[in-house]
């Protein structure tokens, strides 16, 4: 072990559980390589009033779920003076901090309590390569890194811990004197030949994940990196078309079937998983071919229940049908917006509701429970519009409904859209998939669209004749939130009593 400490911070959503591919396989390979590492991580600290998760529950988009059952709870003491005192026992000669735009002031606020510490710090994460210039000028962040960190994240530690110059690493900007240097991309790494995934860095707890009530032992496995598709309010087509300009390779990789079976054999024998993910933006976009070779080697050696997400236009019965016979407990599809002209001009979704339907229609006959998600809000996006989203998730039956605000990434064409057309100030932060950011727009109120979020399932699930309940539920006083928590009853009982 090499005598090079390097300290991780996860500025994380409050008990947003799913635990990150990146950091997970960020570490591995500096501890291949020797160096020391520990994370500080803040997902069980009271950074918000309200969980991320608890508030789905709220929407009725998840079922309720007592993580209490596991002993995970709140850590009740201060964030930044746990973070100081970490700081201070640990000594690392590195602090490298993970970054989403949703806890970007996070992040710094952390930053910025131990600052008088004066370790060098690099930031890292898809928001810092979307928004460079925005991280790099942050004054307690003395380095980033653009495009993956695999590798120039070693380099640098090996840099460091030899005490040679470091600021001529590919991917990484650095400041020396002033000045920024800007160093180019590297090619993209293969993915087949990363270290295999390791969880050790966090706590044991930080594997148990919820879903539909229950709490499992999750183990999650990288199966894809990138995103073949252009939908507009994704970061992808962004990263794909800047990793393709400075020659860095196909941003969209596959993993061999072969190479997951070998890491999952790895991760079952070491955490003993009572479910399995499989991370990848569209799990059904990988040929058939690849699929059965997976399918026939997971049945035989694992054969965990699993889930995974995917697209409705990637969905043919014959991978349905693999689906089921690997024990694919859950599926998860964006159905986003239910307009077909404005899903294709707006989003470049292009597919047809019945298509669409059809496919779910397929999953469903197969007794394959799945979770749509949903977006309202779009720019320029009406409450009649919204209704024609509503009217797709009625001619469908998923297990459960998420509904989310449009959330205008950096980085994103939509983004660049709501700016242009003075919907959004082009230095506007976001919070997150479920508040969205309130744009400045004509065709629909941000209080109304709240309304309507909450109320999404009831009228995505409840017959027509509820509607005008429904209505009253969707105003924020008196008399609506009364009828809110009626109807919420009456759903729970209805559509979460199994």
């Amino acid at each position: 072990m090499k005598d090079f400490k390097v300290l991780f911070i996860y500025p994380n959503t409050m008990m947003a559980t799913l635990v990150p591919i990146s950091l997970s396989i960020l570490y591995p390979c500096l501890k291949s390589s020797g160096f020391q590492v520990e994370l500080f991580d803040t997902t069980y600290y009271r950074t918000e009033e309200i969980s991320f998760e608890q508030k789905k529950v709220e929407l009725l988009q998840v079922k309720e779920f007592r993580l209490e059952e596991k002993d995970i709870s709140y850590i009740e003491s201060d964030v930044y003076a746990d973070l100081v005192k970490k700081v201070e026992t640990y000594k690392p000669n590195l602090i490298a901090v993970t970054i989403v735009e949703d806890v970007f002031p996070l992040a710094l606020s952390l930053l910025d309590s131990i600052k008088q510490f004066d370790i060098p710090v690099i930031a890292g994460g898809v928001f810092v390569t979307l928004s460079p210039e925005e991280v790099i000028c942050q004054k307690n962040i003395d380095m980033i890194c653009i495009g993956e960190g695999e590798e120039p994240l070693v380099e640098l530690c090996e840099k460091m811990y030899r005490g040679e110059d470091y600021t001529n690493i590919q991917n990484l900007w650095v400041k020396k004197n002033g000045k920024i240097i800007k160093n180019p991309l590297r090619k993209l790494v293969d993915i087949n030949q990363l270290p295999y995934i390791d969880f050790d860095i966090f706590e044991r707890k930080r594997l148990y994940r919820p879903m539909y009530g229950k709490i499992y032992t999750m183990v999650h496995i990288e199966a894809d990196r990138g995103c073949p598709y252009n939908c507009t309010y994704c970061e992808a087509p962004h990263l794909r078309k800047l990793f393709k300009e400075h020659g860095c390779g196909n941003y969209y990789r596959r993993k061999l079937p072969s190479r997951i079976m070998e890491e999952l054999r790895h991760l079952a024998k070491k955490y003993n998983p009572d479910y399995i993910n499989f991370d990848a933006e569209s799990f059904l976009a990988r040929p058939i071919s690849e699929l059965k070779e997976l399918s026939e080697q997971y049945k035989k050696e694992i054969d965990l229940p699993f889930w995974c997400q995917s697209r409705p236009e990637t969905v043919t019965e014959e991978k349905i049908k693999i689906l089921k016979e690997m024990n694919c407990k859950n599926l998860q599809f964006g159905i986003e917006q239910g307009n077909e002209e404005f899903r294709a001009r707006i989003l470049k979704r292009s597919y047809t509701n019945k298509e669409m339907v059809e496919a779910l229609q397929i999953v469903e006959k197969y007794g394959i429970r799945y979770t749509v998600n949903n977006i309202i809000g779009f720019p320029d996006e009406t409450r009649e519009l919204i209704f024609d989203t509503i009217n797709v998730n009625r001619q469908i039956n998923p297990t459960t409904i998420n509904c989310y605000l449009f959330t205008p990434y950096k980085g994103t064409y939509l983004r660049q859209y709501c700016v242009e057309k003075g919907y959004l100030d082009k230095d506007a932060n976001v919070h997150q998939l479920l508040d969205g950011a309130e744009l400045k727009m004509n065709s629909i109120s941000y209080q109304e669209l709240k309304g309507l979020q909450r109320t999404f399932p009831l009228y995505a699930k409840m017959p027509e004749t509820e509607f005008d309940k429904i209505r009253i539920a969707e105003k924020f006083d008196e008399a609506g939130n009364r009828m809110f928590q009626q109807l919420r009853e009456i759903y729970y009982e209805r559509y979460f009593s199994s």
